[in-house]
């Protein structure tokens, strides 16, 4: 419900147009926290005028160990039961990625399995040395879910990609940063603050030109550079007709910081 400025609902809370996300549980092991997941999808597909940002990040100390396997050993039909799960989840992946606005994940401790696939939905990942990706599919016998063999081999190429997913590789913070894998590597004691940090300056920047760059890119991965070329010069039209282009191009030709936002 709103209350003024702030929005609660299950792991997700608005807080100066930041949303901000628990994608995992504060205990068993940090598992993925489903109720959250759902509550972001419900958020994302009303009015999303009032977020600049989605931030990602653990309820504890680690960012997400995967999915809830105790569930999985449990369930009497485990293909359906592991078949309903990921379609879940992949709702809540393809939410994140075509979300109007820049998502920000704060990686601390481990991402494993369901974990890493959601932290790779992000536009900018912060992590310290001391974060750890793990694929963690394989040791229980399952492939990836939630767009890791789409979004890993795009992130560090396909052959790197497949090593890291047959041998289940563990991939430290540095080993990360210098793969491409993550986007800013700081102190592990920094890694909220400056998660934070980011997501509320892109919170409050052009919203239209963060929803532009967003489709570009992603869509431009499909597009020869020809055939990209005309949507790039359709968006930065509709960009400088905006109420935030027009006053990104004052501010600039008046010396002073532009002031975004409606």
């Amino acid at each position: 419900a709103w209350q003024g400025e702030v929005m609660i609902e299950t792991g997700v809370m608005l807080t100066d147009r930041v949303l901000h996300v628990a994608v995992s549980t504060g205990d068993k092991g940090a598992s993925m926290d489903d109720a959250a997941l759902a509550a972001l999808v419900r958020v994302l597909r009303g009015d999303t005028t009032e977020i600049g940002c989605v931030l990602l990040q653990g309820a504890g100390a680690n960012f997400c160990t995967g999915g809830n396997v105790a569930a999985f050993a449990a369930a009497d039909d485990p293909e359906a039961a592991v078949g309903e799960m990921a379609t879940r989840f992949h709702v809540a992946v393809t939410a994140l990625t075509s979300a109007p606005v820049p998502v920000v994940a704060a990686v601390t401790g481990w991402a494993a399995g369901a974990g890493m696939s959601t932290a790779l939905t992000a536009d900018v990942i912060v992590r310290g040395p001391g974060t750890r990706f793990r694929p963690a599919y394989p040791s229980i016998g399952f492939s990836p879910d939630g767009g890791m063999s789409w979004s890993l081999p795009r992130a560090i190429g396909a052959a790197r990609a497949r090593d890291v997913l047959l041998t289940d590789a563990v991939i430290d913070g540095e080993k990360a940063y210098a793969w491409g894998l993550m986007t800013r590597l700081v102190d592990d004691d920094a890694v909220r603050s400056t998660a934070l940090e980011v997501a509320t300056a892109l919170a409050h920047g052009p919203a239209r030109s963060h929803a532009a760059i967003r489709t570009l890119v992603r869509e431009g991965r499909q597009r020869t550079l020809t055939e990209h070329l005309p949507h790039e010069a359709e968006a930065i039209a509709a960009c400088a007709a905006s109420r935030d282009g027009r006053e990104g191009v004052q501010a600039f030709l008046q010396r002073r910081p532009p002031i975004f936002g409606s």
